[in-house]
């Protein structure tokens, strides 16, 4: 298998001024060499290009990879979250003709490292004339909020036991003592208490903090699916019950709007 180190590929056209995956998709089968590996980000763009670009290679599809357990003579092995994260799904991909993966967000660390040298590559003339059967009307932006949860190593995440959107302070004083961010589960983000870009779970984002406190959150599937690479979970919860005692490396028995601003107290003084 050929591998290409330190290219930029350039497609100039008009006609890719705006997002159109069926365009992108035909500018890519005529440069991408046979057998070839292509990795995206695993959004809503990637859902409407990755399945006809894998057709059109011959390749093997994979969406929504969480992580890679390890690499083998012409395969790869993947991990998958299905059922609403409930069930993980250990998966072969072939590579014996190249393969169209698509990796969630947030799941994979960047390596840092130093910049490579390189070069841009114009592939305009190998592309040539683009057209497609959709006609482009306009981009409505995505909601997104001032604060990105995905970069923080110290997430506070609250959930319905915060009561009171009043309440969200409390747990902001904690976070800015922590060097963190606050988070949350989707009852937070229903009442309008946080926006949807905090909300940490399968319907929001996924993050890979390493420390994880949990206050008032009950532990739903959901929730947890938003959580990877292994955080230590400090969980705090009134319910002695709750689901999220059962994940978590430190289970605290308390009422979030008691114990927060003490342990906010007992970290500053430290």
């Amino acid at each position: 298998m050929r591998r290409w180190y330190g290219e930029v590929w350039k497609i100039a056209s008009e006609a890719l001024a705006y997002p159109d995956a069926e365009l992108v998709r035909q500018a890519l089968i005529k440069v991408l060499p046979a057998g070839s590996i292509f990795l995206m980000p695993h959004a809503h763009f990637a859902t409407d290009l990755a399945p006809g670009l894998s057709i059109k290679m011959n390749a093997a599809y994979a969406p929504d990879v969480v992580a890679i357990d390890a690499v083998e003579s012409g395969a790869l092995k993947l991990v998958r979250q299905e059922f609403g994260g409930q069930v993980s799904a250990h998966i072969r991909c072939d590579l014996s003709s190249g393969a169209v993966i698509t990796l969630r967000p947030g799941a994979f660390h960047a390596i840092e490292s130093a910049p490579a040298n390189g070069q841009v590559v114009d592939k305009s003339a190998a592309v040539g004339t683009l057209a497609s059967g959709r006609r482009y009307l306009e981009t409505i932006a995505a909601e997104t909020g001032a604060v990105d949860i995905t970069k923080f190593p110290v997430l506070v995440s609250i959930g319905r036991g915060i009561q009171d959107p009043e309440n969200v302070a409390i747990a902001q004083e904690l976070a800015d003592a922590l060097g963190g961010a606050v988070s949350c589960s989707r009852p937070v983000v229903d009442a309008k208490w946080m926006e949807k870009s905090r909300q940490v779970g399968s319907s929001g984002q996924t993050v890979k903090p390493k420390v994880y406190l949990a206050c008032g959150i009950s532990g739903s599937f959901q929730h947890l699916a938003g959580l990877k690479g292994n955080p230590f979970i400090v969980a705090i919860n009134k319910n002695p019950n709750a689901p999220i005692f059962r994940v978590a490396d430190v289970g605290i028995v308390a009422d979030i709007l008691k114990f927060l601003p003490e342990l906010t107290n007992q970290i500053r003084e430290r």
